[in-house]
């Protein structure tokens, strides 16, 4: 049978025809491939984080604009049928999200009407957990000169300050007990509790760096507490594991190799970083001696870690009262809430959530006291041994010492701020060599 070349051009062209078709089809169907499927927001008293739920990893560009103020994020290959109507009834940063017309039609634009300008972050997040891919966006209160002015002068019986976080939070629930319950939920009871005791003593004031239900990131907690001048830094949390048999509490303290990490990048940005380092951090700013400023950064860095496993102890044998120990002695690991180099710090696990029985107890809220008043005595206990410098408590006659595991003479010198060499007179000593359980007086 013979072809007409009218017949063959024909054929050819709807070849051509429906090949294009099923371009068309395929290409919508990739530029459609992720969709947003949920977003939540969280307001802080200092900030507001936004999270955009994805099917997929997100693949995204944003922009600012002014007057007003906007934030404008294109999600490429993405889709949305979400309403945002009910969004941001109770958030002061943001106005209102909607959607918008974007350049590309395949992709998917959202508008963020903001009240002022803000500090911006915006990062992706991998999956884990109860969670998939996600898009966070974080607005941050800027700090304003007369904020950041700080007063230079000692304040004379000033109270002891204690820094308290409460694990996770926001649209990080941290683990997941053995019947349901959220870490974030416990370690929130638990934090306010212990600052209710702490306050009840007097000379002592307790800061709770997350107040609700939202999330603060890990480097902002060091920063927040040293800008309440902070003596000590305590993190609560509830540990969980695979298994259901693991129990009891444990207290972490900073490894030496994650304190000498940190101590390094201070060290290396020295100029910028100073006020990480204490009383001595104006001299290691501006001395023109390298190896003076080593030398005096590392005896802070000492300080603080000394400090901090001196006080771990101290918290492990008052939780021993009343609850069972998973570790009876201070456990090292790298934590990122642990890194201030001049504020001791110490991570509380009150217990495994993942543990019926103690899942149960974590959630009772005489439980909660419980533990609360052992943390509590384990502070007053440590700051009436060590006084900060103008505190209340320093300024009560403290003239003997005994010498607890882990301490050095020049640690004990710092402590009580006096000098090496007059706390060596005062005591007869001709080393730095003190044993555990010996008396030393202090000098006044």
């Amino acid at each position: 049978m013979k072809i007409s070349l009218e017949f063959k051009k024909w054929l050819a062209s709807s070849v051509i025809a429906l090949a294009l078709v099923l371009v068309a089809i395929n290409s919508t169907q990739v530029y459609a491939q992720n969709g947003i499927e949920s977003v939540r927001l969280w307001s802080a008293p200092s900030s507001t984080r936004v999270v955009f739920d994805l099917k997929d990893k997100p693949d995204y560009s944003f922009f600012s604009l002014r007057s007003p103020n906007r934030l404008v994020i294109d999600f490429n290959n993405s889709s949305s049928e979400i309403n945002f109507k009910n969004l941001t009834q109770r958030d002061h940063r943001v106005k209102k999200v909607r959607a918008s017309t974007p350049k590309n039609k395949a992709s998917k634009r959202i508008v963020l009407e903001l009240e002022s300008t803000y500090k911006l972050v915006v990062f992706p997040l991998a999956p884990t957990g109860q969670y998939g891919h996600r898009l966070v966006v974080e607005l941050h209160d800027t700090v304003t000169a007369k904020q950041t002015v700080k007063s230079k002068t000692v304040e004379e019986n000033r109270d002891v300050v204690v820094a308290i976080v409460a694990g996770h939070g926001g649209d990080d629930p941290g683990s997941i007990g053995y019947n349901g319950s959220y870490e974030k939920h416990v370690t929130l009871a638990i934090a306010k509790k212990l600052a209710a005791q702490l306050n009840a003593h007097s000379g002592m004031k307790a800061v709770l760096i997350r107040t609700g239900d939202y999330f603060v990131r890990h480097e902002r907690k060091p920063r927040m507490a040293r800008k309440h001048k902070a003596d000590l830094l305590i993190s609560i949390h509830a540990d969980a594991f695979t298994s259901s048999q693991p129990n009891g509490a444990s207290v972490l303290v900073q490894s030496a190799r994650r304190a000498n990490s940190e101590f390094t990048k201070v060290i290396a940005n020295r100029e910028k970083e100073s006020q990480l380092l204490g009383g001595a951090g104006e001299i290691i700013k501006n001395t023109q001696d390298d190896n003076l400023a080593v030398i005096l950064a590392d005896m802070t860095k000492e300080f603080t870690t000394q400090s901090s496993y001196v006080f771990a102890t101290k918290a492990l044998k008052e939780l021993k009262k009343v609850t069972k120990l998973h570790k009876k002695k201070p456990v090292g690991l790298s934590l990122a809430v642990l890194t201030a180099q001049d504020i001791p710090s110490v991570l509380i696990e009150t217990g495994f959530i993942s543990n019926p029985k103690d899942e149960k107890n974590l959630n009772n809220p005489t439980h909660q006291k419980k533990l609360a008043v052992a943390i509590t005595n384990a502070i007053l206990n440590y700051f009436n041994q060590y006084p900060p410098k103008g505190s209340l408590l320093a300024s009560k006659n403290v003239p003997v010492h005994k010498v607890a595991n882990g301490e050095s003479l020049s640690l004990i010198a710092q402590r009580y701020n006096v000098s090496l060499s007059a706390l060596k007179k005062e005591n007869g000593l001709k080393s730095n060599i003190i044993h555990v359980g010996q008396k030393l007086t202090i000098p006044k």
